[in-house]
């Protein structure tokens, strides 16, 4: 998916999430779904922020302009995980490779990127140019929306809302579901660079309540399932992990189906991201209404 090319784009990089939503929220309004990572991203940083706890001065924040001034493209540097890939949304052509000369210039080192296909791959192949090295994908993602949900085949037990005490079990879950993830995709556990939160991250989530278990019928905690708070009307599902010695048994069908369901209940919409590399998720998703919105890619820059 690619933003109607313009000429000579201009890139004005914000330092904060608030000056960034401030330019560029009625455009990632306009499409809250394919913009739901960057909202969702900006608005929790927003949140910490107001809380007094300072982010990296790594982090920006991207707003692209077109010739006649309209914003048209949006990007950020705020991942919290090395190699801190900047995640980009669809801009027209010639931003994304203006962005690759402007981090260049800047003196920034980025050694991956995500987001958006074509603009992640033009931005990132500009980069090899400029510095050296070659593009490898390292993960293909596919954001999905939920249309009319489709009641999965019930299964024993019920959802049930992951509190404080559950810390532990929920961070030692977060950090499986990343490697776990690699395998299931047929990659080498480890590959990919993601997001694990840490204590107090967790922390905030279970007080948000947007963590929850799948409770079988004998009590037992046996999948998770998380979501982030809406972001411009927009909630994504994520976390989705259940432990090996568990899965087949439709926990992940039903607690997916559940959590959606309350979503779009309290009025909002629901999307989440599916790798293209394990087919288990995608018909599962594709089977509870779960249809396919725009391609994405992390890449990484191998030197």
């Amino acid at each position: 998916m690619s933003a109607t090319s313009v000429a000579a784009p201009r890139l004005q990089f914000c330092k904060t999430p608030g000056e960034f939503l401030a330019v560029a929220g009625d455009h990632l309004a306009a499409d809250p779904v394919v913009s739901t990572v960057v909202t969702t991203v900006a608005h929790r940083l927003l949140a910490l922020q107001a809380d007094g706890i300072a982010q990296p001065d790594r982090n920006w924040w991207l707003v692209v302009r077109g010739a006649s001034g309209t914003v048209v493209g949006a990007g950020m540097r705020a991942a919290p995980f090395a190699p801190y890939p900047p995640f980009l949304l669809p801009m027209p052509d010639e931003a994304a490779v203006a962005l690759a000369c402007a981090l260049h210039e800047r003196g920034e080192e980025v050694l991956a990127v995500n987001g958006a296909v074509p603009a992640v791959a033009l931005c990132a192949t500009e980069l090899t140019r400029l510095g050296g090295g070659r593009v490898q994908v390292n993960q293909h993602t596919r954001l999905h929306e939920l249309g009319k949900l489709a009641r999965p085949a019930a299964v024993p037990g019920s959802l049930e809302l992951a509190v404080e005490k559950d810390v532990e079990l929920v961070m030692k879950w977060f950090g499986e579901f990343v490697g776990d993830a690699d395998e299931q995709a047929g990659r080498r556990r480890g590959t990919s660079a993601h997001e694990v939160p840490d204590r107090a991250e967790v922390l905030r989530r279970l007080r948000a309540g947007h963590l929850w278990f799948w409770v079988d019928g004998t009590g037992e905690r046996v999948h998770l399932t998380g979501a982030s708070p809406p972001s411009f009307g927009v909630a994504r599902i994520g976390p989705v992990y259940t432990p090996p010695a568990q899965r087949g048994r439709g926990w992940a069908s039903n607690a997916v189906a559940e959590v959606s369901r309350r979503i779009q209940a309290d009025g909002a919409r629901v999307c989440l991201y599916t790798d293209q590399a394990n087919p288990t998720s995608n018909k599962i998703y594709a089977a509870l209404g779960y249809r396919p919105v725009v391609d994405m890619a992390n890449l990484v820059i191998v030197r």
